[in-house]
């Protein structure tokens, strides 16, 4: 049986495993699911029909699943999706989708959203990011595996953070950043490539090689961004690691972070 602290209040139709560990004064709505393994401190209010995989740990006074901060949500059933192995700290917000979207707000696997983050509605965040103390997503934002978003941060919706990437603590983002590069300021201007993330990830120095050259042919040559796509395409026949830049240069968006 769940472990639940006699002033919490969980609904009798959430579905909690067995092993779940619930804190004092938490609610738990009627539609929430929680997997095996995860620990819920006090405080914590997690509500609509959220689903949370195993082994997760919610710190204290974090909220999730609540209706998004649109006002052209009206009540249509929404979702929020968060996956296995996450660390959640304090005063975290995430909301559920809307209808005008995916209609669900998703968060991976391994990541950790450091205290005071926010993730607004129909955001999707990959697996193994890091969110330092609060970084802020506004609304259909897309964040790639192993990204870093540094402190006080925030994302323009609709915007998205590359794989690897990294956003330095008080940038603001208007615009997508792709993978592997370093963006600062506001608005946020390219900052060269996150060499170091990229070593501590096993990258090897070839391929980081082959990642500065494509920096120096989308930002330091002049050419367009069709111009620069094709030349990186070249370069990519020898190192499919920019593959992924290339993927993510091809699809439309608020263009590139410059």
């Amino acid at each position: 049986m769940p472990i639940i602290h006699p002033q919490a209040l969980v609904d009798t139709c959430a579905e909690l495993a067995d092993d779940v560990e619930v804190g004092a004064f938490s609610i738990i709505g009627p539609q929430v699911k929680i997997g095996a393994g995860s620990v819920i401190g006090s405080h914590v209010v997690l509500t609509g029909n959220t689903t949370l995989g195993r082994n997760n740990r919610i710190f204290q006074f974090s909220s999730i699943g609540g209706i998004s901060q649109d006002k052209k949500y009206s009540g249509e059933p929404v979702t929020t999706t968060i996956g296995d192995n996450n660390v959640i700290r304090e005063y975290v917000t995430i909301h559920a989708g809307t209808a005008q979207d995916r209609g669900d707000t998703q968060i991976g696997n391994d990541n950790w959203l450091l205290a005071y983050t926010h993730i607004a509605h129909d955001c999707v965040v990959g697996n193994h990011t890091v969110f330092s103390n609060a970084a802020q997503l506004s609304g259909h934002v897309r964040v790639g595996d192993y990204a870093t978003m540094g402190g006080f941060s925030g994302v323009h919706q609709f915007c998205r953070i590359g794989a690897y990437a990294m956003v330095a603590a008080g940038s603001i983002i208007l615009q997508d950043v792709p993978p592997y590069m370093m963006v600062a300021g506001y608005p946020a201007k390219s900052a060269g490539v996150n060499s170091e993330g990229l070593r501590r990830r096993g990258f090897s120095p070839e391929d980081i090689q082959a990642i500065r050259r494509a920096y120096k042919t989308l930002y330091r040559e002049g050419l367009t961004l069709k111009e620069a796509r094709d030349k990186i395409a070249q370069e990519s026949l020898q190192f499919p690691v920019l593959d992924a830049l290339l993927r993510f240069l091809e699809v439309e968006g608020r263009g590139i972070a410059r």
